[in-house]
């Protein structure tokens, strides 16, 4: 018998009992879609968010400024902050650096004729970090160092989305209460695609000038920093840099840095470490599969003994036997496992189209779903088809 022929009765088998090949085939369904769906949505994932990285550029660098624990030093030494006077003296430390940053974070409760707004990030910033940070606006403009003495504020797209939902269409001249003060939007930004490398969220977020942003709180601070570099900089020469100008100006503060190709082999590692676990529970649906289908083979090794006696009485070879109810298995798995890739793959884009990723077709998912599936079919075959091999033709024409 040739493999044709094989193909052909295996389908014929399968079709006579569709009950029991759907049961089947709807569990290596489920597990194959589950690794496809899992690991092309991590993939895909990964590579969005890498490329806003990508969009950024590599030539970025942030440090993290935070006060000394309460009781190891003094009062003083808790309370001292970097000034923004002090920024160009930090940034002369090294030709390498472009531009510096500075900007505070604060969460406070914003309110728009009396009701409370989504959102609550404020951010004191300076036009610097409009322009490292790839903020874009659209509508009105960007707070100044001309605004550092007024109440002005820049709103994010969501917030804007809320104001929209209210009625309000055209935000700017509006006022907002943050906190106690009343500030009046000069500009809207666009939607902001939020990464790793930048700790606060601008769609949700209200920026106001630095310089005002102290008067919103009192533990208003510059506690981050954010410098562009030259092209190709030598990231560590600059972070040591910078490092030992900070340690001079806050002795005591805990300072620590990341620069994207940091953040990006972090996410390039944590990628690996989901794409087997995402696999490997896939992997546990088709086991549970592939025992199903195990069960059903066996069942029907039981239903077709006379028809195994009567292949062998007319000729058949044991190998034959085998050949005949393993195909079925690899055919009944291999059908499971096709549905299965392209359920997996339309719940990849339907993830993407939730969450505004690019969808674009990665080969790998599928074609180990392919593979696993033959594979799952082989193994869960073995065994039936052996133990179909292995009856004696007499017994088998003796049992009906």
């Amino acid at each position: 018998m040739n493999v044709k022929t094989n193909i052909m009765e295996a389908l014929d088998n399968l079709f006579s009992a569709k009950l029991r090949s759907f049961l089947a085939i709807l569990g290596i369904l489920v597990g194959t879609g589950s690794v496809v769906a899992l690991i092309t949505s991590s993939q895909l994932a990964t590579e969005h968010a890498l490329a806003q990285f990508e969009t950024m550029g590599t030539n970025l660098l942030a440090a993290d400024v935070q006060p000394p624990q309460s009781g190891i030093v003094s009062s003083q030494q808790q309370t001292s902050a970097l000034t923004l006077e002090q920024m160009p003296e930090i940034q002369r430390v090294s030709p390498q650096i472009v531009e510096v940053a500075p900007y505070i974070t604060l969460f406070q409760s914003i309110y728009f004729d009396g009701e409370a707004v989504n959102g609550g990030q404020v951010i004191g910033a300076t036009v610097a970090l409009a322009d490292i940070m790839n903020i874009r606006i659209a509508k009105g403009r960007f707070v100044s160092y001309l605004d550092r003495s007024n109440p002005y504020c820049v709103i994010g797209s969501s917030i804007a989305a809320d104001f929209a939902a209210k009625g309000v269409s055209d935000p700017l001249g509006k006022q907002i209460q943050i906190g106690d003060w009343l500030f009046t939007i000069v500009g809207v930004a666009q939607p902001w695609a939020s990464n790793w490398f930048f700790l606060a969220d601008v769609n949700k977020g209200v920026i106001v000038p630095l310089d005002v942003s102290y008067s919103l709180s009192q533990y208003a601070k510059i506690n981050n920093l954010l410098f562009r570099l030259v092209p190709n900089p030598d990231i560590p020469s600059v972070q040591a840099m910078v490092l030992r100008e900070l340690k001079k100006l806050l002795p005591n503060h805990n300072i620590s840095f990341r620069n994207p190709e940091q953040i990006i082999n972090i996410m390039k590692n944590q990628q690996a470490t989901f794409t087997w676990l995402l696999g490997s529970i896939g992997g546990i649906s088709l086991l549970v599969g592939g025992i199903g289908v195990m069960n059903i083979m066996l069942v029907s090794v039981v239903e077709r003994r006379r028809e195994i006696g009567i292949r062998m009485a007319v000729g058949a070879r044991r190998s034959d036997i085998r050949r005949m109810f393993l195909m079925e298995a690899v055919v009944l798995t291999l059908f499971g496992g096709l549905l299965g890739i392209i359920l997996g793959l339309l719940c990849a884009w339907i993830l993407t189209e939730v969450t505004g990723w690019e969808f674009h077709f990665l080969i790998t998912p599928p074609l180990l779903g392919f593979v696993v599936s033959v594979l799952v079919g082989i193994i869960s075959g073995f065994y039936p088809a052996h133990r179909a091999s292995k009856l004696d033709p007499i017994e088998t024409l003796r049992s009906e």
